[in-house]
């Protein structure tokens, strides 16, 4: 399972405390987040999360075979609300059709914002993509193995939905 952009760490160290059959790969840039979840890992003895501290995009290219992935998570990326600003989003076409590539048939993609526009956006970006398909009709319940994370929190308390999407990748 690899999880891009894990923040502080605290959502996924719960996930793979819940899930210890599965293995975890968590990708982060920020020196503070890196920290907290080695701290985390040390505290709690997880033997199944490891971290790498780079740019998600070249990761995922260049260190993740195709087919590879069971699942990848990418919680409360970044929205870049400003309409200028929105080509920064991580979740666009190139990118999603290379994270299809990774995940294993069967695999799925769960991504989560609490931007509706960007919601939007991601629904539009996984749609389209060939090696991808939606499990229901639009968005997805939050699942049982996704702890409520501080940015959705924070969502929720400034009024904001929140939409969780799944896909799952196709043979």
């Amino acid at each position: 399972m690899l999880e891009i952009g894990f923040g502080m760490g605290e959502t996924t160290q719960k996930i793979a405390q819940a899930r210890p059959d599965d293995n975890f790969l968590g990708v982060e840039v920020f020196n503070a987040g890196v920290g907290s979840l080695l701290r985390r890992i040390e505290e709690s003895d997880l033997q199944n999360l490891r971290i790498i501290q780079h740019d998600a995009v070249e990761v995922v290219r260049d260190m993740i075979p195709p087919d590879s992935l069971a699942g990848v998570h990418v919680y409360f990326p970044d929205p870049w609300p400003k309409k200028r600003h929105h080509k920064r989003r991580l979740l666009q076409p190139p990118f999603v059709s290379l994270l299809a590539s990774r995940i294993a048939p069967g695999g799925y993609l769960h991504c989560a914002t609490d931007w509706q526009d960007y919601a939007v956006q991601m629904l539009e970006v996984l749609s389209a993509e060939p090696l991808l398909r939606n499990t229901v009709a639009d968005y997805a319940p939050r699942p049982d193995y996704r702890p409520q994370t501080k940015f959705e929190t924070r969502g929720l308390r400034l009024g904001h939905g929140v939409w969780d999407l799944i896909f799952q990748r196709t043979a």
